[in-house]
């Protein structure tokens, strides 16, 4: 018996607070997949590595790339522009290889959306979300990074964000990072294992 495996696309999602960056640095200590790049018109950010933090891009190759449809989800955030590549993202799910794109809800349901639902097949996404606005409100509190006001305008986006955990196939109730990473790493080994993903062909004699 011989066996292959379509690869999947994991999308993470949640609001601020919800502890995406954690999880994501626990994935990355024994990651057996590929994390999606975006691209970006944005300058990069002291530390920051093009090819692996963000692919850096001038406006008009954005704009031209825009232009011949290759951006499976794009946005434009604070006057910068930030896209996903379907050809990067399609080669390696046709390889079999895993992928995981870190994408806010209006990103992740273009993805969905996209051409009619083209890579709905390859699609196991997950919500990110603290049980709770009063647990959301604290750690949002804790960081004593921003103003009163930028609190306030955070968490009611928040709050927002929170609302969409129905539009995805699993919802993580965000308690310890251990846990957390615990969690995903379980819907990813079952996602592994649905029979319409696996192509087995069985040997005669």
């Amino acid at each position: 018996m011989s066996s292959s495996r379509q690869g999947i696309l994991f999308i993470l999602s949640g609001p601020s607070g919800a502890g995406k960056s954690t999880l994501l640095g626990a994935l990355d200590k024994n990651r057996d997949f590929v994390f999606s790049i975006s691209c970006t018109t944005r300058a990069p950010r002291p530390g920051e590595v093009n090819g692996k933090d963000y692919h850096f891009m001038q406006e008009d190759e954005f704009q031209k790339r825009l232009a011949n449809h290759e951006f499976l989800e794009h946005a434009l955030v604070h006057g910068n522009h930030y896209g996903t590549l379907r050809e990067t993202l399609m080669k390696n799910l046709e390889q079999g290889v895993d992928v995981l794109l870190d994408i806010d809800i209006q990103g992740a349901a273009k993805v969905r959306e996209y051409r009619g639902g083209e890579f709905l097949s390859h699609i196991a996404d997950v919500f990110l979300t603290p049980p709770d606005t009063g647990i959301l409100r604290k750690r949002l509190a804790g960081r004593a990074t921003e103003t009163p006001e930028a609190l306030a305008l955070r968490l009611r986006n928040a709050i927002g964000e929170m609302s969409h955990w129905k539009d995805y196939r699993y919802t993580i109730l965000s308690t310890t990072p251990e846990e957390d990473h615990r969690q995903f790493r379980a819907i990813m080994d079952a996602e592994r294992c649905i029979s319409r993903r696996l192509n087995l062909e069985l040997e005669n004699g």
